[in-house]
């Protein structure tokens, strides 16, 4: 029985890891080209449309002021552009520093909640304004985020040169990745995660999820689909599924640049993460229950990545470090000890070995440091998530038992220069 277990916990984690090798591949590849079709794409920037960008803000006035100077910075014509700061429910100066801002920018103004939206999260903050904007393009950034100048500009490029795309995707990169060994770890995840599963799953599906900040949609295709989930903790990932399951495609398209703030303790981090967590595992359980009237074939396949990845594959490590435990102190005869050993570390050296091409993907991330942290994140980093997926696991099926209400958290910000523009000088 043991060896069934540990063959079970084998095919589930090489399935997974070969998966994300074969995306590796996908994302260099996409890496290579996607800057090529900019030229001619440029040539269709001049009936520009409207946009307008959501920033949804609850307690934010660390933050605030600089990501309003990198939106008053944005090259975009300012009579087609409106920044709309929602302050939702805040206590502290957020709603006052973005006024100041609003005084001296005509395109940027402060929109404060209201009932039955107010205080509700961040779904909710951003129906309250779309039903109070009117740009043609909806464009939503988190509070804590610089873009870079041109963005936005190249968000609505993609968009009005792939008109069958719904929603088009930028990147992300972390301001503060040299803060703390946190953070460190946290910008080779987002790095990762971007360049294998959002560049990996657009070059070889033409798939792509919806980020919680860096993104444009159609406000008609928005509108059609009635707004966000306000149950959702994950909204992005749930407004993926729907877009995608209307027929529509969102693309991902790399050169529109922001910098964003992560969590530089480890408790900030956990509560982050937990609700990332919860909200994709209530995605996949949300519609794995409607799977049989889902329309689109491509967007099934998708559900059950992330069925794959939250359920089945954290299952098989889980299980694999259980009977290796349990091996320790008590003979459980398994057949394959040695070939599980070589496997093991096979495993260990295919991670090192994406995780570092991809690396190479970005200025000045490939080098000696980065190697010993990526060896050091197998180790620490990888296995915090482990714990992070059970704990979140329970926390959803108890709020979906019991119909707890979705409370915001907001990620605790901190302190940082402006460097929104030092990015932009550096590209």
């Amino acid at each position: 029985m043991a060896n069934v277990l540990f063959y079970i916990a084998l095919i589930l984690i090489w399935i997974m890891l070969l998966y994300h090798m074969f995306l590796m591949q996908g994302g260099y590849m996409h890496f290579r080209s996607f800057e090529k079709v900019i030229p001619e794409w440029e040539k269709n920037m001049k009936d520009l449309p409207t946009v307008s960008i959501f920033i949804p803000a609850h307690n934010e006035e660390v933050v605030i002021h600089q990501t309003l100077t990198a939106m008053s910075r944005l090259y975009y014509p300012k009579e087609l552009l409106e920044v709309i700061v929602i302050n939702d429910n805040s206590s502290d100066r957020t709603g006052e520093i973005a006024q100041k801002f609003a005084d001296k920018y005509p395109f940027i103004r402060v929109l404060e909640t209201k009932p039955p939206n107010k205080g509700k999260g961040k779904s909710s903050a951003l129906n309250e304004a779309l039903a109070n904007s009117t740009g043609e393009i909806i464009c939503v950034y988190d509070a804590d985020n610089t873009p870079e100048s041109k963005a936005v500009w190249y968000l609505v490029m993609g968009l009005i040169n792939d008109p069958k795309a719904a929603a088009m995707v930028g990147k992300f990169r972390v301001i503060n990745a040299a803060q703390t060994w946190l953070t460190r770890f946290i910008n080779i995840e987002t790095i990762c995660f971007q360049w294998m599963a959002q560049g990996g799953r657009w070059k070889w599906f033409k798939v792509a999820t919806i980020p919680g900040t860096n993104f444009a949609i159609r406000r008609y295709i928005i509108e059609g689909l009635g707004g966000w989930d306000v149950k959702a903790l994950a909204e992005d990932t749930e407004l993926t599924i729907r877009v995608y399951n209307q027929g529509h495609h969102i693309r991902f398209f790399p050169k529109a640049i922001t910098w964003e703030q992560e969590p530089e303790t480890l408790g900030v981090w956990w509560k982050q993460r937990t609700r990332w967590a919860r909200g994709n595992q209530y995605v996949v359980l949300k519609f794995l229950k409607q799977i049989t009237t889902l329309k689109r074939k491509r967007i099934i396949f998708d559900l059950f990545y992330f069925f794959f990845t939250y359920f089945l594959f954290f299952f098989g490590v889980i299980l694999s470090n259980v009977l290796f435990i349990i091996n320790l102190f008590y003979d459980l005869q398994l057949s394959i000890g040695n070939v599980a050993i070589a496997l093991w570390i096979l495993a260990f050296l295919l991670f090192l070995g994406e995780v570092m091409i991809t690396l190479s993907i970005e200025k000045n991330e490939m080098n000696r440091k980065n190697f010993f942290y990526v060896i050091f994140m197998y180790f620490t980093y990888s296995q915090m998530w482990i714990v992070l997926v059970i704990s979140s696991l329970y926390q959803e099926i108890k709020r979906m038992i019991f119909k707890e209400e979705v409370k915001w958290y907001k990620t605790e910000r901190f302190s940082q220069s402006d460097q929104g523009g030092k990015k932009d000088e550096k590209k």
